[in-house]
């Protein structure tokens, strides 16, 4: 029985302080979650792995919820 594939949810992040100042580590998160210029925005999917990197540069961006 195949059932309704449910869509995944996903994440809207924006990038909205610049990482110039921050550690290694966090340019680096932001530049994996595809974010390169201030308020540029992606739509990342919503899993753990997601939700790890935005913790870890919560001061950066700006997250908005999507259903």
């Amino acid at each position: 029985m195949a059932g309704k594939k449910k869509a995944a949810s996903t994440i809207k992040v924006t990038l909205v302080k610049s990482p110039i100042g921050a550690i290694p580590k966090q340019r680096a998160t932001v530049e994996a979650m595809g974010l390169h210029k201030l308020h540029q925005t992606v739509e990342l999917p919503d899993n753990g792995a997601t939700r790890g990197q935005i913790r870890k540069v919560s001061h950066l961006v700006a997250v908005e919820e999507e259903a």
